[in-house]
């Protein structure tokens, strides 16, 4: 039986597809610009004005000149490295911190709990996290100092654990009686079981790491050792692209340094956005999983 639909629905519906085509414009267009931009010629694109709809003028130079910056590919180097170790660090630590609190048998969970969320809303600081880090655990200059401080987020924690105590009990249970450990119960069956939630942990962690700078800023003076966003963020913010038009005539320069601004950008951008709609499936599941209780 086909329900008919009142004057007042279809309205409603229409206004609906309409506010949601306006926010994808507003969402996509600054993407779709820095791309036309980078990919535009740099002396026509600094005299360009209004909206960017497509290339004016096709031209590479500046992907050219930026990925022949060793700054960018040292950088890239270590934010890789920073994603795959530290994610790797965040989901093994925050798996076992989730399950055992978790597990109605732990006595000391729910104190535990009230201390995790007390983390939430006050923490210690700039100052003591900066010479704790730097004096008292000697990891400055060093790649770790950007990956074991969060090694757990509060956030994060909190979605697993959830997640975990939709898990059936007595499947858990019937593990045990066939003779199965925590470990064994928790890598062989509460894992493959939480597949959702843990991608999106995976999104949620990598994307942290792969935008953080200021971890960096703080902790890093190695040049060597910078990520991929501190590098970006001397090239937008500082405007250090001397190094890069190199051979350009000086009234190029500032032309080419825009061309390279927006090259830069991409480049750091684009991973993200190919990784994103291979876990994109699990994201609204995962979320859901790990945020309602019955």
């Amino acid at each position: 039986m086909q329900i008919k639909r009142t004057l007042g629905e279809k309205v409603f519906d229409g206004f609906n597809v309409l506010v949601m085509l306006l926010l994808i414009v507003v969402t996509l267009y600054p993407l779709w610009h820095v791309l036309n931009a980078s990919l535009s010629d740099s002396s026509r694109l600094l005299e360009h004005r209004g909206l960017l709809l497509w290339p004016d003028g096709f031209n590479l130079d500046g992907y050219k000149r930026v990925l022949g910056n060793p700054s960018i590919l040292s950088g890239y180097r270590n934010t890789i490295l920073i994603v795959v170790l530290g994610t790797a660090l965040n989901l093994v630590f925050t798996i076992l911190g989730a399950y055992t609190l978790s597990r109605k048998t732990f006595m000391l969970r729910n104190p535990i709990m009230l201390a995790i969320v007390f983390t939430m809303f006050f923490n210690g600081g700039i100052i003591p996290s900066y010479l704790l880090i730097n004096n008292t655990l000697h990891m400055g200059n060093n790649l770790l100092a950007l990956m074991i401080p969060g090694l757990i987020s509060s956030y994060n924690l909190i979605i697993m654990r959830t997640a975990f105590q939709e898990i059936s009990e007595s499947l858990l249970e019937s593990a045990r009686i066939d003779g199965a450990g925590e470990m064994r119960i928790l890598w062989r069956i509460v894992v493959p079981l939480s597949m959702p939630v843990i991608a999106v942990m995976i999104l949620f962690y990598g994307v942290a790491h792969w935008n953080s700078w200021f971890g960096a800023i703080l902790y890093i003076r190695d040049r060597d050792l910078y990520p991929l966003q501190l590098v970006l963020r001397e090239i937008l913010i500082q405007n250090s692209t001397d190094s890069m038009t190199t051979g350009a005539a000086t009234g190029d320069r500032e032309a080419i340094g825009e061309s390279i601004k927006y090259a830069t950008i991409m480049i750091a951008t684009l991973p993200i956005l190919f990784i994103y709609p291979f876990l994109q499936k699990y994201f609204v599941k995962g979320v859901m999983i790990g945020a309602i209780k019955e």
